[in-house]
């Protein structure tokens, strides 16, 4: 086994790693970007290495760095991890060059499987099952729609070299066809830097199944049973379990077989998942391999009762794989949810920031990129965490990981914690009976619906502390007397004015008691409960959290989180709140097209922000004078800070 290895990732997955090594006596080396310079998953490693700055492509995706760092660190060989360069061949083999050992895939192997017109030749050679269509990869429009034509139609336009299903198109009329092409071909070069297109039969609300498999690279492979990543939202995973519910045993059986099938035609290496379609007739078809540890991993680890990380140390340090396939057994069922730093209601937009304080549920396993508090840098995916419940059957571990997200908070950036709620809520999700397109159709679980439970919250924490003997709300949690300018006397314990997420919130005080106060907006009344001494209770059945921020509070309630401050003024602020454009996120400014002295119009973009490879545009909301620039270009910006000063009044 090795003594020391390097782990060339960050966040969740390399706190994840350096557990196994810890509890296997092997010393790691922690590596990171001048973003992650105080981030947790350098805690106990040996040495840290700084790769440069928090761009993933000056730091994480700098290959030779992090071969140099392995070999100055005297490492003996390197764990990717996922995502970065875990599925890039060319280090793969940088590493294997310099003498070090690449934990996973042979290089070749990566580099076959990543081309996926590839990977389905191969696999329909092995016999594997795949989805009608072609196998030959081209950029050539002409070529393109004759092989369209040459399938019934609906067809799925594939990027080649594409992941995460950007660039795909579904065909479902001849109309337009040479138009969508071309399109297409755009996208994946744009996205890509490769413009080959794959044509292949589309098929219809079809489940996600993928089923893992470990290989010794001499023909031997085991599979690990199957999971299901049906519940996604535009290809990306948000919700996994294992085993797959409602398979039937024969069709089960199929996709283990051909999973195991198409690793021993490739003499596969360590750890590698091989995903399917599977249609309503319950017909699989092969999607593709990804040749590194999958971030679900987790919930075959809980049904398996093996470490996956270790079976992928010690498969690539030269042992036989652990166990034979008669002796891996599936005992209950697991399901993970993914924690996303992302705002749900708008279009799951990136809310990168500081986690002022974060909770995690006791009776789950929780794999996450930080303890109490911590940064989630702009530069990265904003996965968080993933929380994993495992039960002896499918309902009490769906119980289980819904109890477990009331017990969550994440204070200081939005994240989708109420958003997976209401999905673990959803009737179909819970009769498992759901498709790849599900959580895309269904839009409403993107709203919050908990706003009216917000403002009795927001209203409770500005109750006055002398307004009634015994009260829960003491100066010993935060509130009181800053707060007593937003109140007045209309209801009869008096009534408080704030903004709620920047917008204005009204709510009186009708009764006080030794649990909670009775607060009453917009006709209802609710009774805030607070939980002994800390910033936490229930509302109207749901639970809530608080904890102080610059001027308010940071406000979770059943999931979703708010911001309550005092309502603004001229005389508070200095200044109009309309006039101002402020950062939606933080992020880093990609552009600033306008300068002082310049005219513009509604609409017009004053500034573009970046965080985590999406941009968000901040427009002008009507004719005005640009005044000053608080920001330059390529800065680092939090929410809420002041980018480009508009005077409206100014405009003729």
């Amino acid at each position: 086994m090795w003594k020391r290895i390097l782990i060339a990732n960050r966040g969740e997955i390399a706190r994840r790693i350096a557990r196994t090594c810890r509890r296997l006596g092997i010393e790691y080396v922690a590596v990171h970007s001048e973003a992650d310079s105080a981030a947790a998953h350098l805690g106990g490693a040996v040495e840290t290495v700084c790769l440069g700055p928090g761009p993933a492509g000056d730091s994480y995706l700098r290959g030779d760095r992090l071969v140099e760092a392995a070999l100055r660190t005297n490492c003996e060989a390197v764990h990717p991890g996922y995502g970065f360069l875990s599925e890039n061949s060319e280090f793969a083999a940088a590493v294997e060059h310099a003498g070090l050992v690449f934990i996973g895939p042979a290089p070749e192997t990566i580099s076959m499987l990543g081309d996926k017109a590839r990977a389905k030749a191969l696999m329909r050679a092995a016999g594997v099952p795949v989805v009608p269509g072609t196998d030959e990869a081209s950029d050539d429009p002409g070529q393109l729609e004759a092989q369209v034509r040459a399938i019934e139609l609906p067809v799925l336009l594939k990027p080649s070299a594409g992941g995460g299903g950007k660039g795909m198109q579904v065909i479902t009329r001849h109309e337009g066809l040479a138009d969508a092409i071309e399109s297409a071909i755009r996208v994946a070069r744009s996205s890509f830097g490769d413009g080959r297109m794959i044509v292949e039969r589309y098929i219809g609300q079809p489940r996600h199944i993928e089923v893992q498999i470990f290989g010794d690279g001499r023909g031997g492979a085991v599979h690990l049973f199957e999971r299901e990543c049906s519940l996604q939202r535009r290809h990306q995973k948000v919700v996994e379990e294992a085993p797959a519910p409602d398979l039937p045993a024969q069709a089960r059986e199929r996709l283990l077989e051909a999973a195991l099938q198409g690793a021993r035609s490739l003499n596969y290496r360590n750890a590698g998942t091989f995903e399917f379609i599977v249609g309503r007739d319950l017909q699989c078809y092969f999607l593709e391999v990804n040749t590194r540890l999958q971030v679900e991993h987790p919930v075959t680890e809980a049904v398996t009762g093996l470490d996956l990380v270790e079976w992928q140390l010690r498969v690539a340090a030269g042992e036989a794989l652990p166990l034979a396939q008669s002796a891996i057994a599936c005992h209950g069922h697991a399901i993970e949810a993914r924690v996303y730093a992302e705002d749900p209601a708008q279009d799951f937009r990136p809310s990168p920031g500081a986690v002022v304080h974060a909770r995690w549920p006791a009776g789950l396993r929780v794999d996450t990129a930080l303890d109490a508090s911590g940064e989630v840098p702009s530069f990265y995916d904003p996965m968080v965490a993933k929380l994993i419940a495992h039960a002896g059957d499918r309902q009490a571990a769906l119980d289980a990981l819904r109890a477990g997200l009331d017990d969550t908070a994440l204070l200081g950036v939005t994240t989708n914690v109420g958003y997976l709620s209401r999905v673990l809520d959803d009737a179909a999700v819970r009769s498992g009976h759901v498709n790849t397109r599900y959580l895309d159709e269904r839009k409403d679980l993107q709203a919050p619906r908990s706003r009216e439970a917000a403002v009795a919250v927001g209203a409770a924490l500005h109750f006055p502390v002398a307004a009634e003997p015994g009260s829960p709300w003491t100066r010993e949690a935060g509130q009181g007397a800053m707060d007593r300018h937003c109140l007045d006397a209309e209801a009869p314990l008096g009534r408080a004015h704030f903004e709620l997420d920047q917008e204005p919130a009204a709510a009186g005080f009708a009764a006080a008691d030794g649990r909670g106060v009775t607060v009453e907006a917009a006709g209802r009344a609710s009774h805030v409960v607070r939980d002994g001494s800390n910033l936490r209770g229930q509302v109207d059945g749901r639970y809530w959290e608080a904890w102080p921020a610059e001027s308010g509070w940071h406000v979770q309630v059943d999931g979703d989180h708010y911001t309550v401050r005092p309502r603004r003024t001229r005389e508070a602020d200095g200044a109009d709140a309309d006039r101002l454009a402020t950062a939606p996120m933080s992020g880093v400014v990609a552009a600033l097209p306008v300068r002082p002295g310049d005219r513009v119009q509604p609409g017009d973009t004053l500034a573009v922000i970046e965080a985590m490879k999406m941009e968000h545009a901040i427009t002008a909301r009507e004719a005005g004078i640009v005044q000053a620039l608080r920001y330059a270009r390529g800065e680092s910006v939090r929410e809420g800070d002041l980018i480009v000063e508009v005077d409206y009044d100014a405009a003729p």
